[in-house]
């Protein structure tokens, strides 16, 4: 376990500020005002082609009209003053008929010093969008020639010419008028989604966001829980993704404090623990020299447990930083080392023995020392587990079988103890939460896998039941 560093203090929260222009109600007032001005600005040249249309049939009806005027004049005579009043009240400068195939011209002023362009009604469907647009940017001191179906007379047509000045002046006032209604349509809409997104979409992403901002600065701020506002639509997903991800940070954040302290425990531990084993070696060399037979046999599996615990005590602490030494691999007997790790885990013929049907010669690639290590671990599991059971049925055992596969070489330990609980098999191999036996800190399979995953093998649960539990370790081929 690394030293304990102390918890960073919680500063003040420090909201993040912006500006109205900023923030997406601004956007979204924008974004709708552009949408509706250039839906309207599509729609202009159709509402400016259908009233240049209209205007010209109003003038064009209006001289048919007047034409007959001069049926009903005495002697079907018009007086050159009388007709140019009808010309003038009518808004056109020459009115003609095609009757039976013949153009007839009621009413004509003189002779035009340019050549009108022309304008034909006759097919039924809308004007051209390009004819408003024309007259806006050309006339003004032209003339047009528009021809029509008769209403009023019977005929193949009616034609009037007149100057498109009066016309290029109607549109331009047209123009104005649709601008004024484009602008105020705009902001009207522009504001009315701007008050229904800020209620139903921005508000709610702003009180999401300060949530956020606060638990950022101070997870343990009231202020920063979120509550969920009980919505089905996306809003309401993440409120309530947010406030889970806010109970499982709290939770991690609470398990580091409780951890940082435990390495600081562990720390102060581990220092007197290594000066204990260090005057605990001293007293075996002295014992040495007793001369005493049996302390001389004993002596050599004394020392190599201290000089193991002080190595351990010294490594300890790089558990905690999840950094664990690498290993110096090389080909590694297999059968001694499991013989000596069952003898130090406290199996042998008095109680749980441990069986085995592998080859003496079998050999993996591992580190001498991290392989111990890894096996000491899972027969003391397993050994614990036996004697916990209670009554025992049968004489407790551990099966070691070994093979090799294609990618790695395979070491299976299986016991005949009471198994798994349910409640450990989750979480199996992480630190400091999952024990199956009483008083156990969850370590020993976390510290397990760890060292096979640093060989580039891996530690796995084959099996467990009431039977028993089955461990597989996977390592490199040698």
């Amino acid at each position: 376990m690394a030293d304990a560093a102390p918890l960073d203090e919680p500063t003040a929260p420090q909201e993040r500020r912006f500006s109205w222009f900023q923030g997406l109600s601004a956007r979204l007032l924008l974004l709708t005002v552009f949408i509706v001005v250039a839906a309207n600005l599509l729609i202009l040249p159709p509402s400016l082609a259908a009233d240049e249309e209209s205007w010209l049939l109003d003038r064009l009806r209006a001289a048919e009209l007047a034409t007959l005027i001069e049926e009903t004049a005495p002697g079907g005579v018009v007086t050159d003053r009388v007709r140019s009043d009808i010309l003038a009240n009518a808004g056109v400068v020459s009115v003609a008929f095609q009757i039976r195939g013949e153009r007839r011209l009621i009413l004509q002023a003189p002779r035009l010093a340019r050549t009108p362009y022309l304008l034909d009604l006759r097919g039924g469907g809308p004007m051209s969008l390009w004819a408003p647009v024309e007259t806006l940017l050309r006339g003004g001191d032209r003339m047009v020639r528009v021809m029509a179906r008769p209403r009023f007379r019977p005929g193949a047509f009616v034609e009037v010419v007149l100057p498109d000045a009066p016309l290029k002046r109607e549109l331009l006032s047209q123009l104005g008028r649709l601008m004024v209604e484009t602008l105020f349509t705009s902001l009207l809409a522009g504001a009315v989604v701007y008050f229904a997104l800020t209620f139903f979409l921005v508000r709610p992403m702003q009180r999401i966001t300060r949530a956020m901002e606060r638990f950022r600065a101070d997870p343990t701020d009231p202020r920063a829980a979120i509550h969920p506002s009980g919505r089905r639509d996306e809003i309401g997903r993440a409120e309530s993704e947010l406030d889970r991800m806010q109970a499982d940070l709290r939770a991690a954040l609470a398990s580091r404090a409780r951890l940082a302290a435990l390495g600081e425990a562990v720390a102060k531990i581990n220092h007197d623990l290594r000066n204990m084993l260090t005057s605990a070696q001293i007293a075996s060399e002295n014992l040495a020299g007793s001369g005493d037979p049996q302390v001389t046999r004993a002596l050599p599996r004394l020392e190599r447990a201290l000089d193991r615990a002080i190595t351990l005590a010294s490594n300890v602490l790089t558990f905690g930083k999840s950094d664990e030494p690498p290993p110096d691999t090389g080909p590694t007997p297999l059968l001694a080392a499991l013989e000596e790790a069952a003898r130090d885990a406290g199996l042998g013929p008095g109680g749980v023995r441990l069986e085995t049907d592998m080859d003496p010669a079998a050999e993996v690639r591992a580190d001498p020392e991290q392989l111990y290590r890894i096996l000491v671990n899972l027969l003391r599991n397993a050994r614990q587990a036996i004697e916990s059971q209670e009554p025992r049925p049968a004489p407790g055992r551990v099966l070691a079988h070994f093979f090799q596969t294609d990618k790695d070489s395979r070491l299976r330990l299986t016991d005949n103890g009471p198994g798994l609980p349910e409640r450990v098999k989750e979480r199996l191999f992480q630190a400091f939460t999952a024990s199956g036996r009483q008083g156990g800190a969850g370590l020993g399979l976390a510290i397990a896998r760890e060292l096979a995953e640093g060989h580039g093998g891996e530690l796995v649960l084959i099996d467990t039941g009431p039977e028993g539990a089955c461990f597989e370790l996977r390592l490199p081929r040698a």
